[in-house]
């Protein structure tokens, strides 16, 4: 009384989630969507501890990767992200997952979608959710995945080999433009915020005008019904403003509170997503902030010293760490500043290429039970 469907299971970056081949699922969207809940929790009913099912019960653990050979010139593999939302009997497509997508590679690898070459193994992503193509290169010495390495990831135990993801045309891809209400600086209900699009919707805004220092754990913050009853209140606001429309069922945009750095990095961060607070950062989301300093004064003295650089005579290349509760991430942007028209002499900052190191291992592989109706 189930049928089965191939599928791997791969830690990519600080999550974890479930990989399958498009042509394994439904081209129904709906029908789609009722098996990756029953693989996920086991029910379509909505189950928080996903007991009969493979997800681990939290956001970051509950998420599906589907892989295709891509019909975009530009790309190699086309991919769908899936965020299950866990225990709400639905799932998500709004968004995308940078830690999920450097799982892929080996993914494709394992399965022939791909052939391995030596010493590395590079291939162009389509990331269909949200638009824009990564490139991502995998250690692969004589035609083999490598999983051994120097690599670490904040969130995650030991090291590992890098894999490199270039994200070569993620400004704006959601929203539009990389600050869709067109300013640097928004209030909203009498906050001042930073709305931003690098691959990931942001509305960022500082701890302090919240009354916090921005160290506090995720515990405390999650404990803070009255906190996070503001922070929503902004983010249906933002929604708007951001060209995402009504956003109340939405898992975008994430909200993110910054403050000082407290270990040499040039911005803390603690990132609701949107309800819950992250143990660490998500791969896009850092992007998203560490774009942000080059742009927005958040009044920390570290941004400065990132803004000297900065010229309209030739490209500029910044790494910036960004904290958070698990440790650091460390993003480089490559980017040159332009001017617009006459009209508009100010210089704006152009982002020509984000990158990022993650890591990822492949956990299990065989096929899901899926329990029929």
């Amino acid at each position: 009384m189930q049928k089965t469907i191939p599928y791997y299971q791969i830690r990519g970056g600080s999550s974890k989630g479930l990989y399958f081949k498009a042509d394994d699922l439904p081209i129904d969207e709906q029908e789609r969507n009722k098996i990756l809940l029953l693989a996920m929790e086991g029910t379509t009913e909505g189950d928080p501890r996903q007991i009969d099912g493979l997800g681990g019960a939290t956001s970051l653990t509950s998420k599906v990767a589907i892989v295709g050979k891509s019909e975009n010139p530009s790309a190699d593999l086309d991919y769908l992200f899936v965020q299950v939302v866990v225990g709400k009997g639905k799932v998500s497509t709004t968004q995308t997952c940078g830690n999920i997508l450097a799982g892929i590679v080996p993914f494709a690898i394992e399965t022939g979608m791909i052939k391995a070459t030596h010493p590395t193994t590079s291939a162009k992503i389509n990331i269909v959710n949200t638009g824009g193509i990564c490139e991502v290169i995998v250690q692969t010495p004589n035609g083999i995945i490598e999983t051994k390495g120097e690599a670490k990831v904040d969130g995650v135990v030991g090291t590992s080999a890098p894999i490199i993801c270039n994200y070569l045309e993620t400004v704006g891809s959601t929203c539009g433009a990389l600050l869709p209400t067109g300013n640097v600086k928004d209030i909203i209900n009498g906050i001042e915020t930073t709305c931003i699009d690098n691959g990931m919707p942001i509305v960022i805004m500082r701890a302090a005008d919240f009354g916090l220092i921005g160290n506090e754990s995720k515990e405390v913050l999650e404990a803070n019904e009255d906190l996070k009853q503001k922070i929503e209140a902004i983010r249906l606001k933002a929604g708007f403003l951001m060209n995402l429309g009504d956003v109340k069922d939405q898992t975008i945009p994430k909200m993110c509170l910054v403050s000082p750095p407290q270990n040499g990095g040039a911005i803390n961060t603690r990132m609701f997503i949107p309800h819950v607070v992250h143990e660490a950062i998500g791969v896009l989301a850092a992007v998203s902030v560490a774009t942000a300093t080059l742009i927005s004064d958040f009044g920390f003295t570290n941004l400065e010293r990132i803004k000297e650089n900065q010229s309209e005579s030739e490209n500029q290349k910044s790494q910036i760490s960004v904290e958070h509760p698990s440790g650091e991430f460390t993003v480089s942007l490559e980017y040159k500043m332009v001017t617009e028209s006459i009209q508009n002499p100010k210089p704006k900052i152009q982002v020509l290429q984000s990158g990022v190191i993650r890591t990822a291992r492949i956990l299990s592989g065989g096929e899901v039970f899926i329990p029929l109706a």
